[in-house]
C-alpha cells in the first residue's frame, strides 16, 4: 500500500542542477526527485542525532560519571578494542 506523500518544489541554480544530473548519470541516485529525497533524509538525521548528542552531553555534564563508573568505561572500551580482528 502506497502511502500519500507531499510534493514539495524548490528551485537550484544551474550548478546545482547539473551535479544532480551527474549523480544520476553515474547511478547514484535514481532521479532528481531521489536525490532531493535522500538529501532530506540526510538533512533530518544528522540534525536529530545532533539533537540526541547534545542531550547526552548536556546529562553527563550535568551528572559527571564518578570514579568507578570511569573506570569501568575505559575497562570495556579497552576490551572491545582488544576484541577487534585488526
Amino acid at each position: 500500500m502506497l502511502l500519500p506523500m507531499a510534493q514539495l518544489v524548490t528551485r537550484v541554480d544551474d550548478a546545482m542542477a547539473q551535479a544532480v544530473d551527474r549523480l544520476v548519470a553515474e547511478g547514484v541516485v535514481d532521479s532528481r526527485s531521489d536525490a532531493v529525497r535522500r538529501g532530506l533524509e540526510l538533512l533530518v538525521d544528522t540534525h536529530d542525532r545532533a539533537k540526541i548528542a547534545a542531550a547526552i552531553i548536556r546529562g553527563y555534564t550535568l551528572v559527571p560519571p564518578n570514579d568507578e563508573e570511569a573506570l569501568w568505561a575505559d575497562d570495556a572500551a579497552a576490551r572491545m578494542i582488544a576484541e577487534e580482528p585488526w
